[in-house]
């Protein structure tokens, strides 16, 4: 049985490119970049080819790039420089649909005597500005709001945020994992101080990531020790791991376009094919600006656990949420905040494509998805009466 792999906000697949452009930094250019002789030499050009390889796809400056080990790092070196460089502030501004990389921060922050304010968000998922314009105040240190919403695909208008901020002399950063590689990024033209992104979630390997500190933006590391990424990073770097993103860089600019137009075409002809033939179903997110890969998709009376599950027998690769929450009995606090009713809550899959999906594939889910969902409500009381009412 093929997979059929439509989980790629969970992870993707390593292009083989990018495999190819890493494969010899393991046996045969193994030097340490940072080592004097041309034998780490040789691996240090390969390692700032990457690093404008990256800054070419954020417009960005090279020395803007930082090299961590995944987005969390990112995420989680962004917040505690902002509170070292701005000590006598004590407050920080979130949304309550973050990435827990970020949001899990924020709330132990609480415990240290910081304030923090979750800036909630409408029934499409759409941020409230207003709210966040009144919670930014003098003693705000840092907002941190991710760029796009990992469930649902929901855009948020983060420069206007970043300018909010900055009124005020707070700092913003940005978790814009699922963002970039799949919309346009120039921070050239940006006030964003901070931005992370994560290397697995556009074709390269796990466990590379990338903080973007804008030029004259005070740092204090996260890791210290060596002089390591202009010592606001400290340990050897994963060099195989950065040239295979830096590739990886590359090759999403080259593809941002079909990502814009046949990817979005595909996920706009699955969520419209099951809408229709699926009664009872809802788009979340749907009145939205959204990346153009991702639909959640809700469908009352049954539980989205067993949709996977049947879906799964078919070689069909979906989730319900994040995989950093997956295992939790509770509905997702995305679709909480945004106002979800319970029995869509926990009745919603997320499909999210690639460059890698196939029109046949996308058929095969509008082919057996529907016949799934009316198994599984002829199961359930609730579906039970809501089928017999259809009758």
């Amino acid at each position: 049985m093929k997979e059929i792999y439509l989980d790629n906000n969970a992870t993707t697949k390593v292009d083989e490119a990018v495999f190819e452009e890493m494969r010899p930094y393991f046996c045969e250019l193994y030097g340490n970049p940072s080592s004097m002789h041309f034998f780490g030499g040789q691996v240090q050009g390969k390692v700032t080819e990457a690093r404008n390889r990256v800054a070419a796809l954020l417009g960005a400056s090279p020395d803007e790039i930082i090299f961590t080990a995944c987005g969390t790092e990112s995420d989680n070196a962004a917040i505690r420089s902002a509170l070292e460089i701005l000590p006598e502030r004590r407050h920080v501004i979130t949304s309550r649909v973050e990435h827990p990389a970020v949001l899990t921060q924020c709330r132990n922050l609480t415990q240290k005597g910081y304030r923090v304010t979750e800036i909630g968000v409408d029934e499409a998922g759409r941020l409230d500005m207003a709210e966040l314009k009144a919670a930014v105040d003098d003693d705000t240190a840092i907002v941190s709001l991710m760029w796009a919403n990992n469930e649902t695909g929901v855009i948020f208008p983060v420069e206007e945020a970043a300018a909010i901020a900055k009124a005020k002399g707070a700092l913003f950063h940005t978790d814009a994992v699922q963002a970039v590689g799949k919309i346009p990024i120039n921070m050239d033209n940006s006030v964003i101080d901070m931005l992370s992104l994560s290397g697995h979630k556009l074709h390269a390997p796990k466990g590379i990531g990338v903080l973007y500190l804008r030029r004259g933006t005070p740092f204090r590391p996260f890791l210290v020790g060596g002089h390591q990424e202009k010592s606001r990073r400290a340990g050897t770097e994963n060099a195989a791991a950065i040239i295979a993103l830096g590739k990886a860089c590359e090759l999403a600019q080259n593809f941002m376009e079909q990502e814009n137009t046949q990817v979005k075409a595909m996920r706009d002809r699955l969520q419209d094919s099951l809408m229709a033939s699926i009664p009872h179903a809802r788009i979340n997110g749907g009145g939205a600006e959204r990346l153009p890969n991702t639909a959640s998709i809700a469908f009352e009376f049954v539980e989205g656990e067993s949709i996977l599950l049947y879906l799964s027998e078919l070689g069909v690769c979906a989730s319900s949420g994040s995989a950093c929450t997956s295992g939790s009995l509770e509905p997702s606090h995305v679709l909480r905040a945004m106002g979800v009713p319970f029995t869509c809550a926990h009745g919603s899959i997320r499909f999210s494509l690639s460059r890698y999906t196939t029109d046949e594939e996308i058929d095969l889910v509008i082919r057996e998805l529907p016949s799934i969902v009316e198994r599984l409500r002829l199961m359930s009381p609730f579906g039970r009466e809501f089928l017999k009412g259809k009758a």
